[in-house]
């Protein structure tokens, strides 16, 4: 399957001053499939070694971490010698194997010639402080669940993809092709983007067998908040977790902690928020006093809403009805609009926005996210029908006077003075000048 990151592995690779690459994300992202593919594509030899699979593979990294020690005690246990020339070094699962990890500083100060990729789940939570993290000596990537265009081309729609990708006008498409990325758009919503439900669906077009797969990962999840926590601290994060999308059905969608147990506060739950942000699953939106660059230096912590780190698996959650895809607009409304507030924030993570903010006025205005661009803010609204009220926008902009001011929506593209409405199957312009 394609996927966008692809191009920043290759651009890493012909980097001189290239280091040792961490890449991070949520299991079930995709990254092994994604570092396998690179390798066999890009490097003559690719060494893959699992520590999670392989449990004894650890042991090579007891003793001494000498770059070259370890390279040659890796080639004895494989049987084959092992050389820096066209080779790609994929240490997989890394997060079970600390002293593995902290051997990049030295692969970085005193074997630069080899090309090591380290990938892992949780690595910002599995890992004590006896741990020596090798910060300022690795490159960082993030993989995410699939975006929407990652999803037309692994669908087989191109050509679509590449027009929404390179798109720089903001003229309506003709109904016909809308019509037609909008019902993409439904199956995306209910299918997701974890790459093994999207392979599934793609191979047998069976809705059940991906609601198993969805289901499975969702378990997968939960194993881990037993296995990288305490007893007590993995109660609060199941108990967490499994609150989440009721609190996105509301009509007011802040997170409350009273809807994870009654009577509790934020100093119970607040260490289980940073535990799940951290390990990729959840992301977080927080209110702003004041639309100022820069943004984080005006947030209200205490104001904040989450979302899953996927659509497919919110709908898996909420035990959402297949035949909820065929219905007209059905879906983008369902639960008070949550399927698409959560679309849009998983997209504006995918597409490089680390923070995410909102924005409320005292009255009755609320604007779902502030996106800061270059040296402006512009507001976004997200809408799940075809409501043209855009009360809370006109509030904002009454107020700061951004250049432009958005809108999702099902709707086409629509361009009025300093009013865009981008369709939510093209929420990639979002991060584009317009």
């Amino acid at each position: 399957m394609k996927r966008s990151l692809y191009r920043k592995l290759v651009s890493w690779k012909n980097d001189s001053k290239r280091k040792p690459l961490l890449l991070q994300g949520a299991r079930q992202v995709g990254k092994t499939y994604l570092i396998n593919e690179f390798g066999l594509k890009e490097y003559s030899n690719i060494i893959y070694l699992n520590f999670e699979q392989n449990p004894d593979i650890k042991t090579l990294f007891n003793k001494e971490l000498k770059p070259g020690k370890i390279v040659a005690n890796i080639g004895l246990y494989l049987g084959r010698k092992i050389t820096s020339t066209d080779t790609l070094i994929f240490f997989d699962e890394i997060q079970v194997a600390p002293k593995a990890l902290t051997s990049l500083k030295y692969f970085y100060e005193q074997a630069s010639d080899y090309h090591i990729i380290a990938a892992g789940s949780l690595l910002g939570v599995s890992f004590g402080k006896e741990t020596s993290f090798p910060v300022g000596k690795v490159n960082f990537m993030m993989l995410y669940p699939m975006s929407f265009v990652e999803y037309l081309y692994a669908f087989g729609d191109n050509l679509l993809a590449e027009n929404l990708l390179n798109k720089i006008d903001l003229e309506p498409f003709p109904e016909i092709i809308h019509e037609k990325l909008l019902s993409h758009l439904k199956m995306y919503l209910y299918l997701g983007g974890m790459p093994e439900v999207l392979q599934d669906y793609l191979d047998n077009q069976d809705i059940k067998s991906v609601r198993k797969i969805q289901n499975e990962i969702l378990e997968a999840y939960k194993r881990d908040f037993s296995k990288y926590t305490s007893k007590s601290q993995a109660i609060k994060t199941s108990e967490l977790w499994d609150s989440i999308p009721y609190q996105l059905a509301k009509e007011n969608k802040k997170f409350k902690y009273s809807d994870v147990r009654k009577k509790a506060r934020s100093a119970s739950f607040e260490q289980t928020i940073e535990w799940l942000k951290k390990a990729g699953l959840i992301n977080v939106v927080y209110i702003i006093k004041t639309p100022k660059l820069p943004l984080i230096g005006y947030v209200d912590y205490s104001k904040f809403k989450i979302y899953l780190l996927d659509t497919g698996l919110l709908g898996a959650m909420l035990n959402l009805s297949s035949d909820i895809i065929i219905k007209q607009t059905k879906l983008f409304s369902e639960y008070n609009g949550a399927f698409i507030e959560n679309f849009i924030a998983s997209e504006l993570t995918s597409y490089g926005y680390k923070e995410l903010f909102y924005w409320t006025s005292k009255s009755d205005a609320e604007v779902d996210f502030i996106l800061p661009k270059g040296n402006n803010i512009y507001p976004l609204e997200v809408k799940s029908g075809f409501n043209r009220n855009i009360k809370s926008l006109r509030s904002y902009a009454n107020k700061y006077k951004p250049k432009l001011i958005y809108r999702c929506s099902p709707r086409n593209f629509i361009q009025q003075d300093n009013f865009i409405n981008i369709p939510l199957y093209a929420s990639v312009q979002l991060i584009m000048d317009n």
